[in-house]
């Protein structure tokens, strides 16, 4: 069975076009459409000028070389040609209208009343309450490294664990990486900051870290600066001190086990799910269906006093405004300023542009600008008030909506994600990836296609929400999985044993 819901209609089912917002230039094929094919979509009825691919643009008005091109109601770009109604709208014709870093205005819009009028969602899950008060999704023994020399150690350890503690805990899972030696500044900043965040997860119930001994992070002074691990729950040795390094590991991992299986499922509300939101590959369909349908996701989490976490910096040039308005406070704004500003900059330093996106993938799925991608990847935050901004490597500080600093990367923003405080990670895919992160990661497909061809990877198909069930009945069921991912149930990645970590590099390797 490959989702939550009853498949979605074929594609010859489905309306041939699809206009986001009224102020429109352009519509979106909702499946493959011929030359030639007219299409009416209310106020405009085009004759189609060329083959459009499924996910693809046309253009629903005459449109002048030089003038702004709208989807979502914004600018995605500028048209490089005069552009004819029913014409393909792609690389050819269209292209972005970022350069470098802005000076913004502090111009809040206030709190949306959609946001606010939506009912509180009273339904519980059964988690996991920490000593802390915060609640895990997930009870597992985590085995972390302060430099990958130990790496492959600490999946033996791992390996060996689990056939001997099976039942016992969720799981008993290592988390490997190349970094913590050789490091210099924000390099080894990033790797202790990340290893010390994950150390605190709630998803956790007991940590086994594994040193060397001889590396630059070295495991006293990751200790002293991670002053929220429960130390109850940790085990920590260095390979280099221990006659046997791997029955040394699987003797820790046995005093863990046999706290951590003491620990219960118990009913919590809703107000304790931290949820991460993350675009992988998009398509011409991430902001059709799968994003708007996490972003209400992040609307019914927050509005039930939860905690929902947005990322990908470069993926929101161009509609960072779009955030800035929702900030809470001048400060919020600021700190929305700070980060797109300097991840600008971080591109510029490198001598690379800062539309350095979309990918190939997103390219051959009808996305043609960062403009438009992030256009479509922001509706991944939903409505709700913008309340923090936390730098790469922090964890969450308070309930709502936060922007983590972190790259676009799959693996490196994910697991920021996780080092955050995300129980839960919301990851849409038009493309597709088998990966998983330390948090239960949900694969949500943008398109049906997707779903029905890759089952083994897709835990749910936002291609329902083309369907008469709407983005409302989508988003009735999306909610009622993550409530049972939450309460236990494996994701794809989990059952495939895909889990894993990775730390931003952006500095000189020794």
């Amino acid at each position: 069975m490959s989702c939550v819901q009853p498949p979605a209609p074929l594609h010859d089912e489905l309306p041939p076009a699809h206009i986001v917002d009224p102020a429109d230039d352009v519509a979106i094929a909702v499946k493959a459409l011929e030359a030639g094919t007219r299409i009416d979509l209310g106020a405009h009825s085009v004759t189609l000028l060329s083959d459009i691919p499924r996910g693809h643009k046309f253009a629903l008005r005459p449109l002048r070389a030089g003038e702004a091109v709208r989807k979502y109601g914004w600018p995605i770009g500028v048209a490089t040609a005069s552009i004819d109604p029913g014409a393909h709208v792609h690389s050819h014709n269209l292209a972005t209208g970022l350069s470098g870093t802005l000076s913004y205005q502090y111009a809040p819009a206030g709190t949306d009343a959609a946001w606010t009028a939506m009912p509180r969602p009273d339904q519980s899950f059964m988690g996991y309450r920490r000593a802390d008060g915060r609640v895990g999704t997930r009870n597992e023994i985590w085995i972390l490294c302060t430099v990958g020399c130990v790496s492959r150690t600490a999946e033996r350890i791992a390996t060996l664990a689990s056939q001997r503690f099976a039942g016992k805990v969720d799981g008993v899972v290592a988390f490997p990486h190349p970094f913590g030696c050789s490091q210099l500044g924000d390099d080894l900043a990033h790797t202790k900051s990340i290893i010390a965040a994950l150390a605190q997860h709630p998803n956790a119930g007991g940590v086994l870290l594994l040193g060397l001994g001889c590396e630059s992070n070295q495991l006293d002074k990751l200790l002293r600066d991670a002053p929220g691990i429960d130390r109850s729950r940790l085990r920590a040795f260095t390979a280099q001190a221990s006659s046997d390094e791997v029955e040394d590991g699987i003797h820790a991992v046995a005093e863990l086990v046999e706290i951590a299986a003491g620990d219960a499922r118990v009913p919590c509300p809703a107000s304790d799910l931290v949820i991460g939101l993350k675009c992988g590959g998009s398509d011409g369909f991430s902001g059709l269906t799968a994003n708007p349908l996490v972003g209400r996701m992040a609307d019914r989490v927050t509005a039930a006093g939860g905690s929902a976490i947005l990322t990908e910096i470069p993926e929101i040039f161009g509609a960072e405004e779009l955030l800035m308005r929702r900030a809470v406070d001048e400060t919020v704004f600021d700190g929305v300023v700070s980060v797109v500003n300097g991840f600008k900059q971080y591109f510029l330093d490198h001598n690379q542009p800062v539309y350095e996106n979309p990918s190939p993938g997103n390219i051959a799925g009808g996305i043609t600008t960062l403009e438009e991608k992030s256009l479509g990847a922001v509706q991944k935050g939903g409505r709700a008030p913008l309340c923090d901004v936390i730098a790469y490597g922090q964890q969450r500080r308070v309930k709502g909506l936060t922007l983590l600093e972190a790259p676009g990367n799959d693996g490196v923003s994910s697991t920021a994600l996780t080092a955050a405080g995300a129980t839960v990670i919301l990851f849409t895919t038009g493309r597709g990836t088998p990966l998983g992160f330390p948090a239960p990661t949900l694969k949500i497909a943008s398109n049906s296609a997707l779903a029905r061809q890759k089952p083994n990877w897709i835990d749910f198909d936002a291609g329902l929400a083309l369907t008469d069930a709407g983005l409302d009945g989508a988003a009735d069921a999306m909610w009622s999985l993550i409530l049972d991912t939450a309460s236990g149930k494996e994701t794809r990645a989990e059952k495939n044993g895909q889990r894993e970590i990775a730390i931003w590099k952006n500095g000189v390797t020794l």
